[in-house]
């Protein structure tokens, strides 16, 4: 049973952004060359809530607001557990695959490239991150985030479970029953 995406509305939290990738692209035309910018952002509140976005245009800066704009549309929540994440996960996005492990306080975010720019925007400071499809920086940004919306809480697992948030670690109830036994 899939929960729903956990889409954030941009108004309700403060944003900041990152690009990840600026691509000047060239049509030759009769005229000579027309160069136009394609840029692909991130933002982040750095509490749990990141959104990817691409923009197209003619001048950098107008590429750049258009791709913030596309971001903010695209929030999604993230459940963050002690500063990292709460269990592993694989996220697949076209060619590209992404591997995000949660890690021990003090690790920091062990990701290449566009991959630490999600990671960073949505608040997680301790993880290790692999890529191991393609380098592209569109797929790898989206490869992320759909690996990061499949993350699940423990909250939520205990709540699917019908259990305590306390036996989903793993906690013995009782230790002594299974020494006699």
């Amino acid at each position: 049973m899939k929960e729903s995406t956990g889409r954030v509305k941009a108004s309700e939290t403060e944003l900041k952004d990152k690009m990840v990738s600026l691509n000047r692209v060239a049509k030759v035309t009769k005229g000579g060359r027309t160069f136009s910018f394609a840029a692909i952002v991130v933002v982040g509140d750095g509490q749990g809530t990141v959104g990817q976005g691409l923009g197209k245009a003619r001048d950098v800066q107008e590429a750049i607001a258009k791709a913030v704009d596309d971001a903010k549309k695209n929030l999604v929540k993230v459940p963050i557990h002690n500063g990292t994440i709460p269990h592993e996960q694989l996220g697949k996005f076209g060619a590209g695959r992404v591997l995000i492990k949660p890690a021990s306080d003090g690790t920091g975010v062990i990701a290449g490239g566009a991959m630490r720019a999600v990671l960073e925007s949505a608040g997680i400071h301790n993880v290790l991150a692999k890529s191991m499809g393609s380098s592209n920086p569109h797929n790898v940004v989206k490869a992320t985030i759909n690996a990061l919306t499949l993350l699940r809480s423990p909250q939520q697992i205990a709540k699917e479970r019908k259990v305590t948030v306390e036996s989903v670690f793993g906690q013995p109830v009782n230790v002594k029953a299974e020494v006699n036994a």
